[in-house]
């Protein structure tokens, strides 16, 4: 049986929230199956909890943000890439500020943390959405559908007209029956133009942005000096991003994504879309681990690793490190 998971132990950590600019402290902290990814405002009295879910998305500018009874905690779709990749159904996340911190710009830092805190299989098993019709959300000339698929892949194309974005891979694909999310999307970090800053700033955004936490360019050039990880890595920012925001919807998707120049509203309108008819998907759980699509596997999820595993992650530098579990 295909098991929920969460974490073997709490974890904290401490960041700049990348639209606020202001420090924020994160913890994870384990929970029960069926708890799902409750987010919690702990810095407002009482505090508030909101659980993630796509009707609770009222705000994608720039982020996709978390909305309760006025509290809000946006930027969370960095974590939710990492928890979906690293197949974490239930999980507390409790925060400080109205934002997730920014960290190194990608899921690496938050792919470190949870996998030093431990990853532990619970007695429930997982719950699987499986879409059973094509569904699709069409906003001018961008795009995102999602079709059925044995397994879970993520095709996703950009088209930004800029010099350096264009000298780099405009279309990406990841099968995870066929990769996993630490080495063939995680490292990917957030990117913005320097052209934009100002309009930002007016809108109480990009506080915190700077070329530790996020791939910077001006009209013409990449301006951090380590350049890209990756000759992909807008491409594969987007998908990361595509990831957590389609991790809202509480459970894992088996379907294939497929994107042109979509975003946070356009992902997370797909998810009411698909939502919205019965008949476009269905609840399905593994009793069988070996005859389940492999992107499901712990294995393919990049989970079990024995105790001792050393564990390569990008730090702010874009250089390796390593860290002993």
């Amino acid at each position: 049986m295909i098991k929920q998971r969460t974490l073997k132990k709490v974890f904290s950590t401490v960041g700049i929230g990348l639209h606020s600019g202001r420090k924020v402290r994160l913890t994870l902290r384990p929970a029960p199956p069926d708890t799902g990814l409750v987010f919690t405002r702990i810095d407002l009295k009482p505090p508030v909890a909101i659980k993630a879910e796509p009707e609770r998305v009222n705000d994608t500018r720039m982020a996709t943000t978390l909305d309760k009874d006025g509290a809000r905690i946006a930027t969370i779709e960095h974590l939710m890439s990492a928890l979906s990749g690293l197949a974490i159904d239930n999980c507390y996340i409790d925060v400080d500020a109205p934002e997730i911190p920014i960290m190194d710009g990608s899921g690496s830092t938050f792919v470190f943390l949870i996998r030093a805190a431990g990853i532990e299989e619970q007695d429930a098993p997982r719950k699987f959405v499986r879409v059973k019709k094509n569904v699709s959300i069409h906003v001018g000339d961008k795009w995102a559908s999602l079709e059925p698929y044995d397994g879970y892949k993520l095709s996703f194309a950009i088209d930004f007209g800029h010099p350096a974005i264009d000298e780099t891979a405009q279309f990406v694909e990841v099968d995870f029956n066929k990769e996993n999310y630490i080495e063939s999307v995680s490292h990917a970090r957030t990117f913005g133009f320097v052209n934009d800053l100002e309009m930002l700033w007016g809108m109480g955004l990009a506080q915190g942005g700077t070329l530790d936490n996020a791939i910077v360019l001006d009209d013409f050039h990449v301006l951090n000096p380590d350049g890209l990880r990756s000759q992909d890595e807008f491409a594969k920012h987007k998908l990361l991003d595509a990831m957590g925001d389609l991790y809202v919807l509480g459970h894992p998707l088996v379907a294939h994504y497929r994107a042109f120049k979509s975003g946070h509203e356009i992902n997370n309108k797909l998810l009411r879309a698909l939502l919205a008819n019965p008949e476009n998907w269905e609840f399905v759980e593994y009793q069988d681990e070996h005859t389940a699509p492999k992107a499901f596997t712990a294995l393919a999820a990049g989970v079990c690793l024995p105790a001792a595993a050393t564990l390569m992650f990008f730090q702010g530098s874009g250089k390796f490190g390593h860290c002993f579990l």
